[in-house]
């Protein structure tokens, strides 16, 4: 396949808002500024030059440590970078130069910071997801491809899905079964994508979820007590239903 120059300037352009990305991700639970100070090693506060900082490249150069100390960067970085550079990529060539793609680079972007968050850390951060929801509904208004009456929907069905899953396991389990960080994002990502696309997302988080949940219990990785992230599962949920979500759903009234 033969790729032009936008195309790798839109994956160029992935790999600088992932290295950001990588900023938000460390900086966002620890309630610390992510702008000032610059970027710097975690371990031995060095701040790191600009020819340090080129994405992707500057971590095979370093040979994945810190000049300074020697330290080890985490492989997320280099992770991050590379997927953001990689999805960008894709919803360009999916939905060429336009606006519905210039929102879901915006989303995606977004959603790659919440998924590694909630990897770390275990929550879901309202910063980033009340002000998409937000966002996601005003931009309703002004874009062809969802009404904004589709998006208020896809906020009530996301939301309201993850909240009936969370009593329901109050009531039966007697335990938390869904964060309030898992309403907001579904909530989120329903006010982008509108209430078929969220529910098709949903469906695909607790497959994925299901899933990945047997394999590391059989391996002994993880056991049934043990709590597992959910937001990776709908954020990823969202990225194959973004991608294919039309084809799925012509695939399932066929079926």
């Amino acid at each position: 396949m033969y790729y032009g120059v936008n195309d790798v300037l839109i994956f160029i352009l992935g790999l600088i808002v992932g290295s950001f990305s990588n900023v938000c991700i460390y900086r966002i639970p620890k309630n610390e500024s992510i702008v000032y100070p610059a970027s710097h090693c975690p371990k031995c506060r060095s701040k790191i030059k600009p020819v340090d900082n080129i994405p992707l490249l500057s971590y095979i150069l370093l040979k994945g440590r810190c000049r300074n100390c020697k330290s080890k960067i985490s492989i997320q970085y280099p992770i991050v970078e590379f997927l953001s550079g990689l999805i960008y990529l894709i919803i360009y060539l999916t939905y060429g130069l336009s606006i519905q793609s210039l929102i879901y680079i915006i989303l995606s972007s977004a959603l790659i910071i919440i998924a590694f968050i909630d990897l770390n850390e275990q929550i879901v951060p309202w910063v980033i997801s009340l002000p998409g929801i937000v966002l996601g509904f005003i931009l309703s208004f002004f874009v062809p491809y969802i009404s904004f009456v589709n998006s208020a929907l896809g906020v009530v069905v996301g939301g309201g899905i993850i909240l009936s899953i969370r009593l329901a396991g109050s009531v039966i389990f007697k335990k938390e079964a869904m964060g309030m960080g898992d309403i907001e994002l579904a909530a989120m990502i329903g006010a982008f994508l509108g209430w078929r696309y969220i529910t098709i997302s949903l469906f695909l988080g607790f497959f994925l979820g299901a899933l990945a949940g047997i394999i590391l219990i059989m391996s002994k990785i993880k056991s049934r007590e043990d709590a597992v992230p959910f937001g990776p599962f709908i954020v990823l949920g969202s990225f194959i239903t973004l991608l294919w979500g039309e084809k799925i759903i012509s695939w399932y009234l066929g079926f």
